[in-house]
This record gives C-alpha cells, sequence and structure tokens, in this order.
C-alpha cells in the first residue's frame, strides 16, 4: 500500500467523530491540537469527553448515528464499538468524497492517525499503514527519549534566525550553507536532557584525576 505522509490543516474545519469511548478519545484529542472544529455523536460518551462537551471544546450530539449526519463535514472518524457502524460510516464517506477514519478497521479508512512526537512546531509521524500500531507506539517511544526536550525552543529561535539571513543574504549557495549549518546542534540546553544526563552519569562514575585524589585526602 503506497500512502501519501501530509501534515494537514484543519483550524476550524468541521470534523466528526462518530462514537464517544474510550476509542474516540485520543482521536478528538489529535483533532482538537489541531484546533478543528469537532461535533461527536454518540448516546454515552467517556467522563473525559463529556467534560469537553460541557466546557464547550466540542459540540456533543447525544443520540445515535443516522445516514446524512456527515454532510457538510471535512473529516470523519468513526470509533463505535459495532463494526457495521463504521463501514456504513465510512461508505457514506466514500460517496460524498469524505476523508474517514474507521478506528482499527484499516481496510475501512482513507488515512491512518499516526504516532506523534511534539517538540513545538515540530512533529514527527509514524505510521505503519495499521500493520502494528504497537510498533509505531514503540518507535515513537524510542525517538521521544532521543529528541531534545528543548527541540520546539530551538526551532522558534531557528525560524526567527532565518528569517534575518533571508532578509538580509541573497539567494545563493552561501546562504544555504549557512542555514544548514545554523540546523546543526547536538546538545540540548534544558537541565533534564538525555544528553546533559548522559554527561553527568560519565562523570560520576569516571571522575578526573584530580577530582579522584581530592576524595582520597
Amino acid at each position: 500500500m503506497d500512502l501519501f505522509p501530509i501534515f494537514l490543516k484543519l483550524t476550524a474545519r468541521p470534523c466528526l467523530v462518530i462514537g464517544a469511548g474510550n476509542l474516540a478519545e485520543s482521536k478528538i484529542e489529535s483533532l482538537r491540537a489541531a484546533n478543528a472544529k469537532i461535533t461527536v455523536i454518540a448516546p454515552q460518551a467517556s467522563e473525559r469527553i463529556a467534560d469537553m462537551a460541557a466546557s464547550g471544546e466540542i459540540d456533543w450530539l447525544q443520540r445515535e448515528y443516522s445516514p446524512g449526519d456527515i454532510q457538510s463535514c471535512f473529516l470523519v472518524v468513526t470509533a463505535t464499538n459495532i463494526p457495521a457502524v463504521n463501514r456504513a460510516v465510512f461508505l457514506e464517506a466514500q460517496e460524498n468524497n469524505i476523508l474517514c477514519n474507521a478506528v482499527d478497521d484499516p481496510p475501512f479508512c482513507d488515512f491512518y492517525f499516526p504516532s506523534v512526537v511534539r517538540r513545538g512546531d515540530l512533529q514527527i509521524a509514524i505510521s505503519t499503514a495499521g500493520a502494528s500500531p504497537a510498533l509505531a507506539q514503540k518507535l515513537r517511544k524510542e525517538i521521544n527519549a532521543a529528541l531534545p526536550l528543548d527541540t520546539g525552543d530551538w526551532l522558534t529561535d531557528l525560524g526567527n534566525l532565518r528569517r534575518e539571513v533571508v532578509q538580509m543574504e541573497p539567494l545563493n549557495e552561501e546562504r544555504k550553507q549557512l542555514l544548514h549549518q545554523l540546523a546543526t546542534r547536538e546538545v540540548c540546553g534544558y537541565d533534564g536532557c538525555p544528553s546533559r544526563v548522559l554527561a553527568r552519569e560519565h562523570a560520576k562514575t569516571n571522575p578526573l584525576p584530580s577530582e579522584k585524589n581530592e576524595t582520597q585526602q
């Protein structure tokens, strides 16, 4: 299966979620992170989703799904515990050229929710095309552990520097090399970053000769 990797702008776009249980929660959170306009249709909802509705973060229609509910939606997620309903929603979405994801049912998906590592504006998305979400989660944890904690702040500063360079320097090879040089960094500035923790641990187990002498006196 060939998938097209894309980062999609959903700000203020109408997105519909069918179902309001545990399967739906993480999908709703992902849509909220993208500032989508979210409507949920379900007769019951988890406590977290009910709280989001009560606070006005999402709209909740407390009823069963009905054909026609997806009209005017940009994107649909169906996350009920009834496969026949999820597949009916998917087929209706196909008929109306609306993107649809049937949670945990890969053949009935136009797209998949990736495992995502976030640092500010930086997002690293991992997809296995629905073959193994567990592997995607494992890789996300490994990347998250290796990525400096302050990468988001650094990216913001780097973006500001890039704008200054672009304004001052003409478009040429020298400018290109400078921008690549600015994007090279190995040490995190946060005290709790893995690189600094590793350095401190190494220092404790391998003290300098002068430090060894002081401890022996």
